[in-house]
């Protein structure tokens, strides 16, 4: 995504009369570009993503959230969503930006095993408030992604997925301001087209300003992880992919080729290392057991291996500390064979010439393969595996990051699905209908389509991985 400096051109059917009676009725801060506020409200977690709107609102409750859809409607313009900034699409320019990190309650009803998150909780307070009671959500794996955009664009949980399936699978409710300005309160039963496209659909049908995710009676887990010199890359990629294979579905694994991560350990940090994770919902002797003939294919310069309560599962996967520029590029496969794993050593591995800070191979499968119980729009489910690569630290050098991305995916061109993870798409990518058509699949493209047009029919909420009005 292009990002700019300048100041951004305040649209016409805008003025300071508009802003002062719009603070009148917003309980938290309104600001204009120049303003005391405005950078700190549109701070993303990608340095790379920037959001410069016409004005920024930082709503404290579903209430703000209306009236300021509301506001953009009168006025004919576009809606931007800010939660934590992890994925923004577009810079939001002559948008009207939500910036709902503000709203972060995650409360728990343990006797219906639901939670309702606001839309701007992140994972670190919705693991606490669930394990407090003995309960888990199919989570992600960084504390500080929003809740409610990782339901929306699917959400593959890395611990629970493969035994559960699609985080988005098991929503209950969603509370959403649509362009019309109606507060929604939105089920399977009531609404079943807007809730089938709100769950994978991301943040094209409306602001979502609450949600209602099932919760599993998990208290612990167990996790392993095994760090490898990257010239051992070849031997564990191709045992590890064999043995991946054939994991029941209470069992989870990935592997990462890391170079230069913020986060990293002590005794691997600065070297190019290959990254084995585990992770096992089972009995911990299981797990053991199951885990021993991955420690046995190379000298490991780290090893961790514990039982821990599933608040902790995020400490397997270290986050940047802070905001960070990163591009990234994902692919879904079918299957990984042999020949994929050659592919991807010669474009990654310790003798090509790949400067990129992190490329994962993730074991999908299991229930993640199964159609929904409720159905929704998250496509990709073909997918027996996912690759996600990441270049990032240094902005300057963005451009070699995405190439070095492209030649990552041309190589695994032949097993890749059009089919893509919401969740994992590029700010860049996704930029035209005929690209995200093939990214959800035509059919379910179409669909999609045809619910905007009934419920955004302007499309305000533009500001994003865009689906266009049939």
């Amino acid at each position: 995504m292009a990002s700019s400096d300048s100041e951004p051109v305040r649209p016409a059917s805008l003025d300071r009369a508009d802003i002062a009676n719009l603070a009148e009725r917003i309980g938290g801060p309104v600001s204009l570009p120049g303003e005391a506020g405005y950078m700190a409200e549109c701070a993303t977690f990608n340095l790379l993503t920037p959001v410069r709107p016409a004005v920024a609102i930082g709503a404290v409750d579903a209430g703000d959230v209306q009236t300021a859809v509301r506001f953009a409607a009168e006025r004919e313009l576009p809606v931007a969503v800010l939660a934590t900034g992890h994925q923004m699409a577009r810079s939001a320019e002559g948008a009207v930006l939500i910036n709902m990190s503000r709203m972060g309650a995650a409360r728990v009803d343990p006797g219906r095993r639901v939670a309702r998150v606001e839309g701007g909780a992140r994972w670190r307070g919705t693991l606490d408030a669930a394990g407090a009671h003995g309960l888990a959500p199919i989570s992600g794996g960084s504390s500080s992604v929003g809740v409610v955009g990782y339901h929306l664009g699917g959400g593959a949980g890395p611990i629970m997925g493969r035994l559960h399936g699609y985080a988005a699978d098991h929503v209950r409710a969603i509370e959403v301001v649509t362009a019309d300005g109606e507060a929604r309160r939105t089920t399977a039963s009531s609404e079943p087209d807007l809730f089938w496209a709100l769950l994978g659909g991301t943040g094209n049908f409306g602001a979502v300003t609450a949600l209602e995710p099932a919760l599993f009676p998990v208290r612990r887990f167990y996790g392993a992880g095994l760090f490898f010199a990257g010239e051992h890359m070849a031997r564990v990629l191709h045992a590890w992919r064999d043995w991946a294979s054939d994991l029941p579905p209470e069992m989870s694994s990935s592997v990462a080729f890391q170079r230069a991560l913020p986060a990293m350990p002590d005794p691997v940090r600065g070297r190019f290392v290959m990254h084995l994770r585990f992770t096992s919902l089972g009995p911990p002797n299981e797990a053991e057991r199951a885990f021993g003939p991955m420690r046995r294919l190379a000298p490991a310069l780290l090893e961790t291996a514990a039982e821990a309560p599933y608040r902790e599962a995020v400490s397997l996967f270290p986050d940047p500390p802070g905001p960070f520029p990163w591009v990234e590029r994902s692919a879904m496969l079918r299957h990984f064979p042999a020949a994929a794993a050659e592919a991807l050593l010669a474009v990654v591995g310790p003798d090509a010439q790949s400067e990129l800070s992190l490329v994962e191979v993730r074991r999908l499968g299991a229930a993640m393969e199964a159609p929904p119980a409720t159905p929704n729009a998250v496509p990709g489910r073909d997918a027996g595996w996912s690759v996600l690569g990441i270049g990032g630290g240094d902005a300057s050098r963005s451009a070699l990051f995405q190439e070095q991305l492209d030649t990552l995916a041309g190589a695994l061109a032949p097993w890749t699905l059009d089919e893509r993870m919401p969740n994992l798409l590029g700010a860049w990518e996704g930029a035209t209908p005929q690209a995200l058509r093939a990214i959800y699949g035509p059919e379910r493209y179409d669909r999609l389509a045809v619910i905007k047009e009934r419920y955004d029919p302007r499309n305000l909420f533009r500001m994003n991985h865009n689906i266009v009005p049939a």
